[in-house]
């Protein structure tokens, strides 16, 4: 069909949005309070397609061809591809969601050989989790390079990689080798890369670059010590890389490439991959690092940890640590819920947190952009909290070993920021398409059959009055997350009987579950935000009985304003605002 101008014109806008970036982690067993395998990630990209998508399992006839799509996700939109950031893929090779046949169709880069059957899979601007609990986080690194997509070349980038994963693998292991294959035959594009990867016993981080001219790409992968914790925020992680280490993975011309064009020499002593691929942190000082610090601390305060390093390339903070206490599913989507609260960095602070403590810091021409690795020379610069404003979404992912792939693998997920969301659980082996409010809905048009745009607009809200609304947004958020959780533990246990006996029935059983309280939370995320707007207008705190409470200001912000210098008197005063 042929492509709308007004397409055309969106795509050409959206090709201008700056890529945003993301925190993920990985809990190995022995660091989890029950054994689990957690995979999170934040995707802080709302500008991007933030839907939650089922993509079903399917078998493929003998000789049939998988395309390779454009991920919108890598470099933003093209045209030349049908490829819209707010929409990351538009056809029918991925499910029903996608289909749309208004809208232009996504054209491939490439094909590979299909296999004969495809697992299911949550779908996002990655591959997230499939019906075998295998589980994928992600952030974009700054590299030496960037490179573009060349149909039939450079075919792959990190999104399309995972979903071939997804589709095919049940382990981290079968994951990481085909991802790694799949680059050295079809070449990687786009941005360097960091994708956690784990399945119900063990976590490996696989990280890839990409590579000067001909060269298809590299990659190198690195396994997470069992009862450790893994972070990566926005910049590569793996430092030495050593052929002798059983534990680690990598392509086969990564010593050629790195020593043919200068980016290692062997007499210094062993390939630092960071050093190697990368100029170091990621878009300004500390914008990787400070999140890498707080992650860690948090986790393991017995370290110690200082917040102050001397560059990009610092060892400080280790590849992985043992935390001081074991971690719930709960504890691990509290920690990105962390705006630097209590130390020197907090958010709510400062002049531009505003008297209510507002943590939200919008970037402008004064900001630095996606530069990478060195001082950007700009006049100053805002942390980068773990929670931010602009994220698309958040998830855990949760494997266990020892109940079936369709009770074991839980998806939790929460829309938009996570300091003020709610992480509801999918059961992805279950087979039950999500609910249509989570996938419905595109960031450039409001929309109140979306749930995205519920917990968006509630978070909006809060900048208002955030000292205020945030509580009223933590009541409601512990009493949904806590019925979830409580719920999720008596559902398995009948469904686990029931399995033994009828597992279609049992997985039914769990789909219904997800649906129910993903519908529960997608309602009581808009009544709350309809009851936040009576309560909090126009200044005013309003409850029942006690209407237009004037509560004005915090004491010292009256001390900070031109207030004291206010009309109480009939001469002029000699300042009439702070700094006169």
């Amino acid at each position: 069909m042929k492509t709308p101008l007004k397409y055309l014109v969106t795509l050409t806008l959206l090709s201008s949005i700056p890529l945003f970036s993301c925190t993920t982690m990985i809990i190995t067993k022995g660091a989890s309070k029950d054994g689990s395998v957690f995979v999170a990630h934040s995707d802080d990209s709302e500008m991007f397609d933030n839907r939650l998508v089922r993509v079903p399992a399917a078998d493929h006839k003998p000789g049939s061809t998988r395309p390779v799509y454009y991920d919108p996700a890598s470099l933003g939109s093209r045209p030349e591809y049908n490829a819209n950031v707010l929409r990351r893929y538009v056809g029918t090779h991925r499910g029903p969601v996608y289909i749309d046949k208004d809208m232009p169709q996504s054209i491939p880069l490439g094909y590979i050989p299909q296999v004969s059957h495809t697992y299911s899979y949550m779908d996002g601007s990655y591959g997230l989790m499939n019906e075998h609990q295998l589980m994928m986080g992600e952030a974009t690194n700054g590299s030496k390079i960037t490179q573009e997509p060349e149909p039939g070349k450079k075919i792959f980038y990190s999104a399309e990689l995972s979903r071939v994963a997804m589709e095919r693998c049940k382990t981290a292991r079968c994951a990481i080798k085909l991802m790694g294959e799949l680059i050295d035959t079809y070449g990687y594009y786009g941005t360097g890369e960091v994708l956690p990867v784990a399945d119900t016993k063990e976590g490996w981080v696989f990280e890839i670059a990409p590579a000067p001219g001909e060269v298809k790409g590299l990659w190198v992968a690195k396994k997470v010590p069992d009862g450790e914790i893994f972070v990566a925020a926005n910049e590569f992680r793996i430092r030495e890389v050593d052929p002798n280490d059983p534990d680690m993975l990598f392509s086969k011309n990564l010593f050629d490439v790195a020593k043919k064009y200068k980016w290692w020499d062997p007499k210094k002593g062993k390939l630092d991959w960071l050093r190697t691929v990368s100029e170091g942190e990621y878009s300004h000082p500390y914008y990787s690092l400070r999140r890498v610090w707080r992650l860690q601390s948090r986790i393991a305060p017995s370290l110690k940890l200082s917040p102050w390093v001397k560059n990009g390339f610092t060892k400080k903070y280790p590849f992985s640590i043992k935390p001081d206490k074991k971690l719930g599913v709960r504890d691990v989507i509290n920690l990105y819920r962390d705006y630097y609260q209590g130390t020197v960095f907090d958010q709510t602070k400062g002049m531009t947190a505003g008297p209510f403590g507002n943590p939200y810091r919008y970037p402008g021409p004064m900001d630095a952009g996606n530069d990478t690795g060195k001082l950007t020379g700009h006049k100053g610069a805002w942390e980068r909290p773990l929670s931010i404003y602009r994220s698309g979404y958040t998830y855990v992912a949760q494997a266990r070993s020892w109940l079936p792939d369709p009770i074991g693998g839980l998806f939790w997920f929460a829309p938009d920021e996570s300091m003020s969301s709610v992480i509801t659980p999918f059961y992805v082996g279950s087979d039950t398409p999500v609910p249509k409010p989570y996938y419905t809905g595109f960031s450039d048009k409001f929309d109140q059959n979306s749930t995205w745009w519920a917990f968006n607009f509630v978070a909006n809200w809060a900048a208002l009055k955030h000292s205020y609304i945030i509580k009223d947004i933590k009541r409601k958020q512990d009493e949904l997350e806590h019925a979830a959780i409580e719920g999720s533990k008596t559902i398995e246990k009948k469904a686990l009987d029931v399995y033994k006996k009828n597992p279609e029935q049992a997985k039914a059983m769990l789909g219904e579950f997800s649906r129910n309280t993903a519908m529960h939370v997608y309602h009581t995320w808009w009544d709350l935000a309809w009851k936040l707007v009576a309560k909090y207008s126009d200044g005013y705190v309003n409850e029942p009985g006690k209407m237009a409470q004037e509560v004005g200001y915090p004491k010292e912000w009256y001390e900070k304003s031109e207030w004291k210098n206010g009309p109480i008197r009939y001469e002029k005063p000699k300042k009439m605002h702070p700094g006169d």
